[in-house]
């Protein structure tokens, strides 16, 4: 009988002890969620602004931030896209961010507001466009980005002024950039992120070329233990791997299939949707792959790029291949392509050791006086 009471006492006091635990956990999550978090009500357009507190904007006055916001105009456009028009927005000479307007006329449009906050969450990462806050009004909703001066890749490679030439070392900084990022969201995020929406105009250049993965509009969440999510078809025509089309069914390998065809926009210059295709009715991954058919791969290269070391261009145009591979058990994942960019330029590898390094000090540095009250 003593037994018996000290094995129930025993099982009160852990059962106990868990509650209490997951109780604390929840508040001191909270607690964190409320110090990262800067809410702000707007009562005369009945929104509510909500910044994510970082060195960037601890800085700046919430007031002034949301007077600005509210009065960006056409001039300030940037960009659009399929869910929304993208805006700078300058608080000062030295402070600017890109706003992304939401328009909330469908309830798509609201779930991709929410897909783009569900994705973006924690994620911190230097080849990742860092989200600084968003601002939830009736008609519409914004997200706050940081600005990438150097826009898209997709108008450095087919802008109308086509003034400056991406050179080889440039392209190949980007593409390994590119892999970086979209193999955190594969591999280190948890749940594991698919994009989606791979492409030139979703790679975005900051002040050093440094390529960050943008737009997650159409992001899906996937667990650990699964290995595809079904969705409807959504994503940019040239950019899609084949047999999401069959299945509707979207994985990682769909992602390492559109980042092949941003390869192959990096080696040719070509857009997939270049109007030469759409004539020929065919599209660049059928023409580049009936060039090797051919044996003509001389004719792939973008002319613009002279004096390249050919054995580089030619392990990336390999490893493009590899990455269009129609079966996409054939593919590989997007650490492996990160890995196989890498050894390509191995003194690339040490300068992105060393800057990793200077990044994490300064990301100490900024967390540590961003906690002194």
């Amino acid at each position: 009988m003593g037994q018996t009471r000290f094995l129930g006492l025993y099982i009160t006091i852990c059962i106990l002890a868990f509650v209490i635990s997951k109780i604390t956990i929840a508040v001191l999550c909270y607690r964190r969620w409320q110090r990262k978090q800067l809410v702000i009500q707007d009562s005369f357009s009945d929104g509510k602004l909500v910044l994510f507190r970082s060195p960037k904007i601890k800085s700046l006055k919430s007031s002034i931030f949301l007077k600005k916001t509210m009065k960006l105009t056409s001039k300030d456009r940037i960009g659009s896209g399929g869910y929304g028009t993208v805006y700078r927005l300058t608080l000062n000479e030295s402070t600017s961010f890109a706003v992304k307007k939401l328009r909330r006329e469908t309830t798509e449009h609201d779930r991709g507001f929410e897909r783009e906050l569900e994705s973006m969450g924690d994620i911190k990462h230097r080849n990742i466009v860092a989200l600084y806050g968003y601002y939830t009004a009736p008609n519409y909703n914004l997200l706050i980005y940081e600005l990438m001066p150097n826009g898209s890749l997709d108008t450095l490679l087919y802008g109308r002024t086509m003034d400056k030439v991406l050179a080889w070392d440039a392209r190949y900084k980007i593409a390994v950039g590119a892999a970086r990022g979209i193999s955190y969201l594969h591999h280190d995020c948890v749940p594991h992120i698919i994009h989606r929406d791979i492409k030139s105009s979703n790679i975005l250049l900051d002040e050093n070329m440094e390529a960050c993965v943008s737009d997650f509009g159409l992001a899906t969440l996937m667990e650990q233990d699964k290995t595809h999510v079904s969705t409807l078809v959504a994503g940019t025509f040239g950019y899609l791997a084949p047999e999401y089309f069959d299945t509707g069914r979207a994985t990682t390998k769909g992602d390492v299939y559109s980042f092949g065809v941003v390869l192959l926009e990096l080696l040719t210059g070509r857009k997939p949707s270049d109007e030469a295709f759409i004539e020929e009715g065919t599209k660049l991954v059928t023409w580049v792959k009936t060039v090797v058919q051919d044996k003509k791969e001389e004719h792939y290269l973008d002319n613009r790029l002279v004096c390249c070391p050919m054995d580089e261009i030619n392990n990336t145009f390999i490893i493009a291949l590899m990455c269009l591979e129609t079966e996409p058990s054939k593919r590989p994942n997007m650490f492996e392509v990160l890995k196989m960019l890498e050894k390509i330029k191995p003194d690339h590898l040490e300068k992105h050791a060393l800057a990793k390094m200077s990044h994490f000090f300064d990301s100490v540095v900024a967390s540590a006086a961003d906690g002194i009250p």
